[in-house]
């Protein structure tokens, strides 16, 4: 700006000392005290201080200058005592508020000014007063309603007050010095007032709105109170002053517009009924955080910032601080935008006041540190600039000053010998945070338009050359051409609106371009095509692969190296989300954050909705483990124990849920227990990718016992009906799909025998009629859920079983004679194709190896009966020398390389039945040298004619 004819600093400073000097003439003139007091020269230089920051303390000081007296001794530690607005006396009331309010203010300079204050502080205090003065204001209000018109009651009788929402700054709890306030109005119901002047509610409302605002907004000789800004409203300046509930609900439903998602965003109930203000506020979040990643925030954040850019230009307003290039509404819109767009899933997001918001964007790693402080440094610091310029004279402006004398009084107040200094620290600051924000809003990258693929897709359904396809490198171009003509014609395609169709034209060049540059082309666009196909109606999934490139490479590439996941994705677009997540490529989950999230599920009231919220924990949980075993960011035997880890609290979460609703139906059994066991890969903590869950139920109660309920049942049925209850919630379909499929058919007497067992039953049969591969079979069992002391009883029941003194010959026999008979029946090996499971020197060959040498030496050797898994049970075999070192370490890489392969065949939705190579035929051979050393010989024994064979398990 041009400063040629700006008088010089000398003449500035003269014309500075002078005002002040005056200021304090007038302050001496108003008070013989505040005149003794400033006989002292400290007195005088804080004072001095304040003069040359705010004309508007001045003002109001002239007028009471008693706080003045006060604040020389206390330094403004003491508030303001709060005006009682007397009944029948409504003539007062502006004058007893505006002047509380500009005495209060004049505090919050006369802190900030002399350093007693931070800037967070001044703005609480801000806020603090505007709720002060609104609550104030309308407790008398209400009452003056209530002596006329009586109160507006609901149904049940109970009287209904106004809520009164604060939005913008005033909700986020960080309102500048002389901001004005933005008010929504409602009300809970409808119906009528029960005074002698009856009115309905909505007018009952909209009056007492009306009158609230101009109690506070009108301007007298003393002044105003604080601004009201009403535009906010449902359908703005045109729509009813105040509005029940259920009308905001269906606005909301209708016709909430993007913009609206920014401004409600820091919406809090601020006066009048806040608890029911802030349980509706709880119901409109899904309206403001969608419930996945949301990258269509971008699209109204580039319209508002458009919007506000030509406003700015129209109106010359570059020294604007907060609505100028890089000034604190692009901060703002920073945070707000981030916050919109994750969170939906992220709960520490949901924050309306900014500086909180923005750690909780560093600690989610969506923000860098090192930018998070600095970002909140600038915030600071616009803030405490935007707040000097409006304490000077209570003006509402965030533009810097032309005058020169203004200009000094600024700088100085800041710490700065002039202007100029000021001028270069905030014009670096603003260039900061203009920088980040344009990298947030920067648009896609040019040129995508003009690539042979963009032309190619942009010609279908009608047009286009499949060479386009074979010059990028696919290997069926014909097929890919008539499979992208079939998604051209999609009718959701058609459907899309022109900014989603816009966004599809840029969004398929790109999975073109990534899905030729993958080792599969053909079926890796397979997979993303089916993906579109059912995403295009949800456009912030399209809005996402369109705003992150990085994304949709990432998408590519995860689903042409796996057809579980792109299965998944399909099914569940929701874990685009998951796998786009920041935190997927940090530390995995474990069992403590599996259990937090498993239990926030059931925090929803609805069942339904408890166990959809359950299944979607079980999907994210595992995408994220399935993420790392395809990038081989972790072992397959640590995938596969997290897997587990999760079956676990899922389990203990649907345990939780049946008991309660059982418990709701027919009461509780007094003194009953009941737990579950899992077996098999549960047990064995081996759980791959879509495996179902071996469970046992086992029940404990006193003889005779009976549930307490109005619908008692006996305890065996009690118990049946639980673990019934847990399958039907185990196996149910929700819109995230089913959580296990479930198989109890290793409970005792099999499929013949009680869905739930008593534990005397339980003990008897294991002790009395188990078939060996029935004890091999508790090897690998383990508790999963339910009370700790029966689980506790059941464990040493499995530690009595599996130490019984054995024939080690008769066990070899029946061991190798039951592995014979399952290979027989289950082995698909087939020439070069080897069943990594079942077939020759597999999975469970080892996993009878090592269930043999428990049985054999677990009377002799109780080590054997801690470990489940396979990795345990061969550490025990090389402390118990059961094996030379040699094999023992032959077998854990065999068990690894088997276990990698299998789970490397589940994320491609390949059986488990690989080409043998040279790490498949030295597993085999590890494993088949250990169990031809232990003397095992897995074939069939010959039985005599009128022998019983125990079934296969």
């Amino acid at each position: 700006m041009d400063t040629s004819h700006d008088p010089t600093d000398s003449t500035i400073a003269s014309d500075l000392d002078a005002l002040i000097e005056r200021g304090l003439s007038r302050l001496q003139a108003a008070s013989p005290a505040l005149a003794r007091a400033l006989q002292q020269a400290q007195a005088r230089d804080r004072v001095r201080t304040l003069l040359q920051a705010s004309d508007f303390a001045l003002e109001t000081l002239c007028r009471q200058p008693q706080y003045l007296e006060q604040w020389l001794t206390d330094d403004g530690a003491t508030a303001v005592p709060l005006p009682v607005l007397q009944a029948g006396q409504s003539e007062q009331w502006p004058g007893q508020l505006r002047r509380y309010r500009t005495a209060e203010s004049s505090r919050l300079i006369w802190r900030d000014v002399h350093g007693l204050d931070s800037v967070d502080d001044t703005l609480r205090g801000s806020t603090r007063l505007a709720e002060t003065c609104l609550q104030t204001a309308l407790d008398a209000l209400e009452n003056d309603f209530a002596s006329r018109h009586g109160v507006v009651r609901d149904g049940d009788g109970q009287a209904q007050r106004l809520i009164v929402f604060g939005l913008g700054k005033l909700g986020g709890g960080e309102l500048n010095f002389s901001s004005d306030v933005d008010l929504v109005y409602a009300y809970p119901h409808g119906g009528q007032s029960d005074g002698a002047r009856t009115l309905m509610a909505e007018d009952y409302f909209a009056r007492l709105g009306q009158r609230l605002a101009k109690l506070l907004d009108e301007v007298t000789v003393d002044g105003f109170c604080h601004r009201v800004d009403l535009r906010l409203r449902p359908f703005g300046s045109a729509g009813r002053v105040a509005l029940s509930l259920a009308g905001m609900d269906a606005y909301f439903q209708r016709e909430g517009r993007d913009w609206e998602r920014y401004a409600w965003l820091k919406a809090r109930t601020v006066a009048g009924d806040i608890e029911a203000g802030e349980q509706w506020l709880q119901t409109l979040r899904p309206f403001v955080y969608r419930r996945y990643l949301d990258f269509t925030a971008l699209d109204g954040l580039r319209e508002m910032k458009a919007a506000i850019t030509a406003e700015v230009a129209r109106r010359e307003l570059a020294d604007d601080i907060k609505r100028g290039a890089g000034g604190i509404r692009e901060i703002e819109f920073l945070v707000q935008a981030l916050q919109l767009i994750r969170g939906g899933r992220e709960e520490t997001l949901r924050e309306r006041r900014l500086l909180p918001a923005l750690r909780a964007l560093v600690e989610l790693n969506q923000v860098a540190a090192e930018e998070g402080d600095a970002l909140a440094a600038s915030y600071r610091y616009l803030r405490r600039v935007e707040n000097r310029l409006q304490m000077l004279r209570d003006a509402q402006t965030h533009v810097l000053p032309d005058s020169p004398l203004d200009r000094l009084r600024l700088a100085r107040g800041l710490g700065h010998a002039d202007w100029t200094g000021l001028r270069a620290q905030i014009d670096g600051v603003r260039a900061h945070v203009a920088g980040e924000f344009a990298a947030l809003l920067a648009p896609r990258k040019p040129g995508m338009a003009k690539t042979d693929l963009a032309q190619y897709w942009r010609s279908l359904p009608d047009d286009g050359d499949a060479q386009a396809l074979a010059d990028a490198g696919f290997e069926s171009p014909l097929q890919v051409d008539a499979a992208l003509r079939e998604f051209a014609r999609f009718s959701a395609v058609d459907a899309l609106s022109d900014s989603a169709r816009a966004r599809l034209d840029r969004v398929l060049p790109a999975v073109l371009t990534a899905a030729a540059a993958c080792a599969k082309p053909d079926a890796a666009l397979k997979r993303v095509l089916a993906l579109l196909q059912a995403i295009l109606r949800r456009t912030s999934y399209l809005a996402l692969l369109d705003e992150q490139p990085s994304a949709l490479t990432r998408l590519v590439d995860v689903l042409a190296r796996s057809a579980l996941l792109a299965e998944r994705l399909a099914a569940y677009p929701l874990l685009l989300d998951e796998m786009l997540d920041s935190r997927v490529g940090g530390p995995m989950p474990d069992r403590a954050l599996m259990h937090e999230e498993c239990t926030a599920a059931l925090r929803e009231e609805d069942p339904e909705q408890a166990l959809r919220a359950l299944n979607e924990t079980r999907l994210a949980l595992s995408f994220r483990v399935a993420l790392a075993a395809l990038d081989q960011r972790q072992s397959a035997l640590d995938s596969t124990r997290q897997l587990a880890w999760l079956a676990d609290e899922v389990v203990k979460a649907v345990l939780q849920m049946a008991c309660d609703e059982v418990s709701s139906a027919h009461g509780i059994v007094g003194d009953g227990r009941f737990a579950i066991i899992g077996y098999g890969s549960l047990g064995g903590q081996e759980l791959g990718f879509g495996s179902d869950l071996d469970l046992v139920f086992v029940f404990d109660a006193p003889v005779n016992a009976q549930s307490d309920g109005k619908r008692p049942l006996e305890a065996g049925r009690w118990y049946a009906r639980l673990a019934q209850k847990m399958m039907a919630l185990l196996g149910a379909v929700t819109s995230a799909g089913r959580l296990y499929d479930v198989d109890v058919r290793l409970r005792p007497d099999g499929a013949k025998g009680l869905l739930v067992s008593s534990l005397a039953s339980f003990r008897e049969y294991q002790r009395e009629r188990a078939w060996t591969w029935e004890h091999q079979a508790l090897v690998r069992a383990r508790g999963v859920a339910g009370n700790d002391a029966l689980l506790g009883e059941i464990e040493q029941i499995r530690r009595d079983a599996l130490a019984r003194p054995r024939q080690q010959q008769q066990l070899a026999g029946e061991v190798g004679d039951m592995r014979a008979r399952m290979r027989n029946e289950l082995d698909r090996s087939r020439g070069e194709q080897f069943d990594l499971k079942q077939g020759a020197g597999g999975l469970v060959d080892l996993e009878f190896l090592l269930q043999y040498l428990a049985l054999r030496d677990a009377s002799r050797q109780p080590l054997w009966l801690a470990p489940r898994d396979t990795p345990g049970l061969l550490v025990v075999a090389r402390q118990q020398q059961a094996l030379p070192d040699a094999d023992i370490d032959a077998l854990v890489q065999a068990h690894a390389t088997l276990v990698a392969a299998g789970l490397g065949c589940t994320l491609d939705r390949r059986p488990r039945i690989v080409t043998v190579e040279d790490d498949i035929i030295h597993a085999r051979q590890a494993i088949e040298a250990a169990v031809l050393r232990v003397g095992l010989v897995y074939q069939r024994l010959i039985k005599s004619p009128d022998s019983t064979e125990p079934p296969l398990p």
